[in-house]
C-alpha cells in the first residue's frame, strides 16, 4: 500500500523538475521571432522595385527603404536579403506565406484595412494623397467634381480603399484599379489623356514630376498618412518591438531626418518649367555631349552623370553660355579657374568639361577629411558655386551653433547667413550670397538624381517591360529606369 501511493508522487515529482530543468536550460521552448533572426543571421525583407524604396545604381543597392532598413539590419548584427515583389496583393501575400520574408519595407501606408494583412510598426515617414490632372483639363477642386472623370489607381493600394470609400457617398464616380501599371505608368497615362485622374502619394509625384510636363495635382484627399514597415500576423512582437526602438531612435539621431532630406528634400526644385526644359535638353542637347562627359568622369574619376548635371545646372548644357560676370561655356568656368585646369579656350566644349572635372575633382580632395564620405560631393559642388573660403566660414558658423560642420544638411542650413551682415561679419572672408550655393547643389542633386534614374539596367519587378520613360530618351547601351510604385 505504501509503495503504491509512493510511486505516482514520486513519478509526479519527477515530472515536475524535469520540466524546472528544461525551462532553466530554456529546452523545449521555442524560439522568439527575433531571436530566430539573430539565430540564422539574415533578415529577409520585401520591397518594391522604386527609387522612393529599393532600386540598384553603379554603386550597389540604394533607396530610401534599404538604406533603413540595411541600418536595422546591422543594428540586429545580421545580414540583409532583399526580395522585390512585382505588385502590392503579391507583396502581403508572400508575407503571410510561412516560408516567406519576416519584414515588408515598401512605403506602405498603415490602415485598419490592412489589419488583417500584417502588423504595422510605428510611422517613420508621412505622406499625402492626391488627385493628379491634365493641367489643360478643368481642375477638379473636390470630391464632387470627380464625378463622370475617367480615374485610374493601382490595385491593393491604399488609394483604391479610398476611392471605394467616395464612391459610397458618390455613386456616379467612375474609377478602375490595375495591377499591371505602377505609378509611372498611371501619371503617363494622365500626362497623354489616356485617363482623367489617377490617385498617387504626393513623394511620388514629386520625384516623376520632371517626367511628365502635363500632370499637376487637383486636390489633396488626405493628409499625414503615416508610412510603416510590416511583419506577418502570426510574427510574435519581438520583431515589432525591435522594429519601433530602432525607429525611435532613427528619429532621435537624425537618421530619418537625414534620409528624408537625402531623398525628398530636392525633388521639387524644378517647378513646372524647369521639368519641361530639362526633359527636352535630355534629348535634344544631352547626346552632343555624353561622350566627353563619359571621357572626362573617367579621366578624373567622377561620375559622368555628376558632370552632366553640373553642366545642365550651368549652363543648360550650351558650349557658348556667358554671364553678366564673365564666365563661360558649358560649365561656366571663370577665366581664372580656366587657366588653372588648363583651358585655353573656355566656349570649346570638350575643353570646358575636361575643366569642369578636373576642378570638381580637385575641390573633393581639398576637403577636410572630418568631411563624411556620403556628403562630400555636395560639399564640393557647394565649394564650386561660392567658393572654399566662404564654404569654410560657413562650416565655422554651424559648429558654433552646437550643429554639425561636416554634414551637410547642417551645413547648408547655415549657409543663407553669409548673406546677412550680422553673421558675415563675424566671418574671414565676408559677405557672400549664401543662399545660391544651397540652390545649386539641389538642383544639381535633382538633375543627377534624375539621370541616374534614366539610365539604370532595369531589375526584376519593374512595371511594364520594354518601355522607356515617355519624353527620356535612355542611353544607348543602358535600359530605363525603375518605375515608381504608388503604395
Amino acid at each position: 500500500m505504501y509503495l503504491q501511493t509512493f510511486t505516482p508522487i514520486r513519478s509526479l515529482l519527477i515530472g515536475y523538475a524535469t520540466s524546472l530543468l528544461l525551462m532553466l536550460n530554456g529546452c523545449g521552448k521555442p524560439p522568439t521571432t527575433l531571436e530566430r533572426i539573430q539565430e540564422q543571421g539574415v533578415l529577409h525583407v520585401i520591397t518594391r522595385n522604386s527609387p522612393s524604396t529599393y532600386f540598384q545604381d553603379r554603386n550597389g543597392e540604394t533607396g530610401f527603404e534599404y538604406e533603413l532598413v540595411k541600418r536595422f539590419a546591422e543594428q540586429l548584427g545580421v545580414e540583409l536579403k532583399i526580395e522585390t515583389a512585382d505588385n502590392i496583393e503579391q507583396l502581403f501575400a508572400r508575407l503571410d506565406n510561412a516560408n516567406g520574408p519576416q519584414l515588408a519595407a515598401a512605403g506602405l501606408i498603415s490602415s485598419t484595412a490592412r489589419l488583417d494583412k500584417a502588423r504595422f510598426s510605428d510611422p517613420y515617414l508621412s505622406v499625402s494623397s492626391q488627385f493628379i490632372y491634365h493641367r489643360k483639363d478643368s481642375r477638379p477642386r473636390n470630391i464632387r467634381q470627380l464625378a463622370g472623370k475617367h480615374i485610374l489607381a493601382l490595385q491593393g493600394s491604399i488609394h483604391e480603399d479610398n476611392l471605394k470609400r467616395i464612391k459610397q457617398d458618390l455613386p456616379k464616380l467612375n474609377y478602375d484599379v490595375s495591377d499591371q501599371v505602377e505609378t509611372i505608368d498611371l501619371l503617363r497615362m494622365v500626362d497623354e489623356k489616356q485617363i482623367d485622374l489617377t490617385l498617387v502619394n504626393s513623394n511620388e509625384v514629386a520625384m516623376n514630376q520632371v517626367y511628365f510636363p502635363n500632370i499637376q495635382v487637383a486636390f489633396t484627399l488626405e493628409d499625414n498618412l503615416q508610412q510603416s514597415w510590416a511583419i506577418p500576423t502570426t510574427s510574435d512582437v519581438t520583431l515589432l518591438n525591435e522594429i519601433n526602438r530602432f525607429l525611435a531612435n532613427a528619429k532621435q539621431s537624425g537618421l530619418l531626418k537625414q534620409l528624408t532630406e537625402r531623398y525628398y528634400g530636392h525633388v521639387d526644385t524644378l517647378g513646372y518649367v524647369g521639368a519641361n526644359a530639362f526633359a527636352h535638353h535630355l534629348q535634344q542637347r544631352l547626346p552632343n555631349y555624353e561622350a566627353a562627359f563619359r571621357n572626362a568622369a573617367k579621366k578624373y574619376n567622377v561620375d559622368w552623370r555628376l558632370l552632366a548635371a553640373m553642366g545642365y545646372q550651368e549652363s543648360h548644357w550650351l558650349p557658348t553660355a556667358t554671364s553678366k560676370t564673365g564666365v563661360r561655356g558649358l560649365m561656366m568656368l571663370t577665366n581664372r579657374t580656366a587657366k588653372a585646369m588648363g583651358v585655353t579656350n573656355r566656349l570649346d566644349p570638350t575643353q570646358s568639361i575636361n575643366g569642369g572635372a578636373r576642378y570638381i575633382a580637385q575641390l573633393i580632395k581639398q576637403l577636410p577629411d572630418s568631411i563624411y564620405e556620403s556628403d562630400r560631393i555636395w560639399f564640393a559642388l557647394a565649394s564650386y558655386n561660392v567658393g572654399m573660403g566662404h564654404l569654410e566660414d560657413a562650416r565655422k558658423l554651424t559648429e558654433a551653433e552646437g550643429l554639425d560642420p561636416n554634414k551637410w544638411l547642417d551645413v547648408k542650413s547655415i549657409l543663407p547667413r553669409l548673406a546677412q551682415k550680422q553673421w558675415y561679419s563675424k566671418t574671414r572672408y565676408g559677405y557672400a550670397r549664401g543662399g545660391e550655393p544651397v540652390h545649386f547643389v539641389n538642383n544639381i542633386r535633382r538633375y543627377y538624381d534624375i539621370l541616374t534614374w534614366v539610365t539604370q539596367p532595369q531589375t526584376e519587378g519593374t512595371g511594364v517591360s520594354g518601355s522607356h520613360t515617355p519624353g527620356i530618351k535612355p542611353s544607348s547601351n543602358q535600359n530605363q529606369a525603375p518605375a515608381l510604385n504608388s503604395q
